[in-house]
């Protein structure tokens, strides 16, 4: 990641590569208005981004770590969008949520850079506060049948766990056992640039 002098904006070259791809996804998934939730937002690129092309709907950015907040804020205000909240802090093992309702969830590059406890958490608690038939959309690598399907993934993976043993690449059959656990469908599985994957799971029944 970068950042200019005098700009509490974050710059990470991943994001300005992925945003395309990921909001003609969301374009295709997201409810035409409504309010969005981002968890783990990052540098704020992806939000500002998104509220940029989907003025229908509201965003609200959130993030556990500070610094990220303040990209996040300078983002928002940078933007000067009316739909596009300031963020929250919000940690995904950490419940309640500073939010208590909304329409759809988009969580990016967060599953493979935090414990598994926080898929859990994601996923146990968007079931209660999504309405029927809402998106929950991840973005990032998976391995699949438990093989990882690029040699770049297999090298990350292991820069991760290097970084923090409870961080890695997960094995997507995990994660949808865990998304169907708490009541989301089978996911949309969508191929990405870079070998990543979109996965898009819809909530079957209200908690």
């Amino acid at each position: 990641m970068t950042q200019a002098e005098d700009d509490k904006r974050l710059f990470a070259p991943a994001a300005a590569r992925n945003r395309g791809p990921i909001l003609d996804v969301l374009r295709e998934e997201l409810p035409a208005k409504g309010l969005v939730l981002e968890i783990a937002s990052g540098t704020g690129e992806h939000a500002a981004h998104f509220a940029a092309h989907l003025p229908g709907l509201v965003f609200q950015p959130t993030d556990r770590d500070e610094r990220a907040r303040e990209s996040v804020a300078a983002w928002v205000a940078a933007s000067g969008l009316e739909n596009l909240r300031a963020p929250l802090a919000l940690d995904a093992t950490q419940t309640p949520w500073p939010i208590a309702k909304a329409d759809a969830i988009i969580c990016i590059n967060m599953v493979h850079i935090s414990p598994w406890e926080s898929t859990e958490s994601l996923f146990a608690t968007a079931a209660s506060m999504l309405p029927e038939g809402a998106p929950i959309c991840l973005y990032g690598p998976y391995k699949r049948g438990g093989v990882h399907t690029a040699p770049s993934n297999e090298e990350f993976d292991v820069s991760l766990r290097a970084t923090n043993p409870a961080w890695g690449v997960r094995d997507l059959e995990t994660v949808v056992a865990c998304a169907q656990k708490n009541g989301f469908s089978q996911p949309r599985i969508v191929e990405m640039p870079a070998n990543n994957l979109t996965l898009v799971f819809r909530l079957r029944r209200a908690r």
